[in-house]
């Protein structure tokens, strides 16, 4: 019976922890303003910068888990690139050495699930303000508190090993197999860090057993590369909620590691042989040596201690340092090894990821590209609007109700992204000409968000339509369809206004075309409306639903006509 207890305290455990991680995520891209991006940007700019980042953030909380977790959750907020996350990962493998020395130095560990609790209360009251960021800010301590709580409670429900370390006396029979001891060991080391959640935890277990004399230094060396790797499986874990970003940036975690336990492996004995120079060098014993056999067993059983922490340290220290310039083919070989879906490659920036080019006006064409991709994602959010009105399964519906949610959000981040695009254009030596096209691009990027609020709003009404069971007869579907289907043809205009630009768009006629013909078609349904409603056709709430919908499209249609507008003031 208590076993199957343990199993279910796991099982909650991985819970609690992967619904800390959605709700952080979650609340992150809610909360996420100009402040904190630019915040990240600055930390994050350069290689020495991330992983400085990461190397502090790690040990200040003593938990390099923590951290990657938190990495990944940026990523998949869209707050942190691939590139930025797999700096301050690297940082981070060097900051949750510290926790060795301590152990070492001091045999303590500090805790973070003791700070928990207090902030689930900050976050509850937080959540409980009118004020709709102040509540955001409040989810997003609670998802921190939850993780930290999740990732403690994964470690107290294993096995407790650091309590009862002669319950791996046993080990010691494997000593003396040479290289097959060292890769024996090095696999003791992952599994445990993978079962306990936490390098941390599995550092002091091995140093528990070099204190106590169970194995050689080698050994231990090679759990603490086992260890390294183990790591890993947190933002894995961590990832495996989140986006396609967010799995590769956990799976640079895993590369970064493993490349540097190879390199370690080939130089195993020559790296081990620099550390008990240098620990010699400092007066300390040979950690060669073993404790029983030392004149001096107390100091030998320190001189242990400090070596497996030197070797933690300067393994993660070296490791960075020999693959930071490698960055940018990490992340081309964690991006050829996940594969993005087809769908989420057209909602990011396709064409000013790369910054800026050698001139402005080079920098607007490729805004301008951008834009007319921006254009393009927002067709796919009408597209599923539109499948939304025939489902009549309600969780099918939800699902597509996330989905059309999705892409009010993603024009909300295209929009800030290319606006900071335009900003950086505009602190530039301009042309007079240059400047009308960024004005007007400004505004077009606005209405291009509107149009993702808009769709927003057509789910939000068909939603409230079915929680109040309503329902649209064949007639109103119809209407319906025919006003998505004049919809789909301004689209097309408009695109084609904004691929042509204004250099080669001489007049918009045919938007203001498509324009009437939407306002022609909601006046028509209007009266038709109030027709029905006068013979008792359909009861008010229908009329007003599918009158909602029809005024919402035709909003969309003003939003339409503005960007081409915008597009031909820039001649004027």
């Amino acid at each position: 019976m208590s076993t199957v207890l343990q199993i279910l305290n796991l099982a909650g455990s991985l819970g609690l922890f992967l619904y800390g991680m959605t709700l952080m995520s979650e609340s992150l891209q809610k909360v996420a303003g100009d402040g904190l991006r630019g915040f990240l940007a600055s930390m994050t700019s350069n290689s020495f910068k991330r992983v400085i980042t990461g190397l502090f953030i790690t040990a200040i909380i003593q938990s390099s888990s923590a951290t990657t977790v938190m990495v990944v959750s940026f990523v998949n907020a869209g707050l942190l690139s691939l590139a930025q996350a797999v700096g301050v990962i690297m940082g981070a493998n060097i900051g949750t050495t510290v926790t060795a020395w301590i152990i070492s130095l001091l045999g303590f560990k500090a805790d973070i699930t003791i700070l928990s609790i207090p902030l689930i209360a900050i976050g509850f009251i937080l959540t409980m303000s009118k004020k709709q960021r102040r509540k955001n800010s409040g989810e997003m301590v609670i998802g921190f508190a939850l993780l930290f709580l999740g990732l403690g409670f994964l470690k107290s429900s294993v096995p407790d090993l650091t309590a009862n370390p002669e319950a791996l006396s046993f080990i010691q029979k494997f000593n003396g197999n040479g290289f097959w001891s060292i890769l024996m060991f090095i696999g003791i080391g992952t599994l445990l860090t993978m079962i306990l959640q936490s390098s941390s935890a599995t550092m002091a277990l091995t140093l528990v057993m070099v204190n106590f004399g169970w194995i050689p230094f080698e050994l231990a060396a090679a759990m603490v590369l086992g260890e390294n790797v183990g790591t890993t499986i947190t933002a894995n874990i961590a990832a495996s909620v989140g986006n396609v970003s967010a799995k590769r940036a956990a799976l640079a975690h895993t590369f970064f590691n493993v490349m540097g336990v190879i390199w370690a492996l080939a130089l195993f004995r020559p790296f081990l042989r620099l550390i008990a120079f240098i620990i010699t060098g400092l007066g300390g014993s040979d950690p060669f040596v073993p404790i029983a056999e030392s004149m001096n067993p107390q100091a030998a059983s320190a001189s242990m201690l400090y070596s497996v922490s030197l070797l933690h340290t300067l393994f993660n220290v070296t490791n960075t340092l020999l693959l930071v310039g490698f960055t940018p083919l990490l992340v081309k070989m964690v991006t050829l090894a996940i594969k993005s879906p087809k769908e989420e490659e057209k909602h990011r920036l396709k064409f000013i990821q790369a910054g800026m080019l050698s001139t402005a006006e080079l920098s607007l064409d490729q805004v301008k590209q951008e834009i007319v991709h921006f254009a393009s994602i927002l067709t796919r959010q009408y597209t599923l609007i539109r499948k939304a009105m025939g489902v009549r399964d309600d969780e099918e519906f939800e699902t597509m109700f996330k989905k059309i949610s999705y892409y009010e959000e993603v024009s909300d981040r295209i929009e800030f992204e290319i606006a900071e695009y335009l900003n950086k254009i505009g602190e530039q030596e301009i042309s007079t000409e240059s400047m009308k096209r960024i004005q007007a691009m400004y505004k077009i990027i606005g209405e291009l968000e509107s149009i993702g609020d808009s769709g927003y709003n057509l789910g939000r009404i068909l939603q409230r339509k079915r929680l109040n069971h309503v329902s649209f007869d064949e007639k109103m579907i119809r209407n319906i369809h025919g006003m998505m289907d004049l919809l789909d043809k301004a689209f097309e205009i408009m695109i084609a206004n904004l691929s042509a630009g204004y250099m080669r768009l001489n007049n918009i006629e045919n938007a203001k075309d498509a324009e009437k013909d939407i306002n022609k078609y909601r006046d028509m349904l209007r009266e038709g409306n109030m027709l029905s409603l006068g013979s008792n056709a359909y009861d008010y709430l229908t009329g007003v639903y599918y009158m909602d919908v029809i005024g919402e499209c035709e909003r969309v249609g003003d939003y339409v006509i503005n960007v081409s507008e915008a597009i031909m003031e820039i001649k004027s």
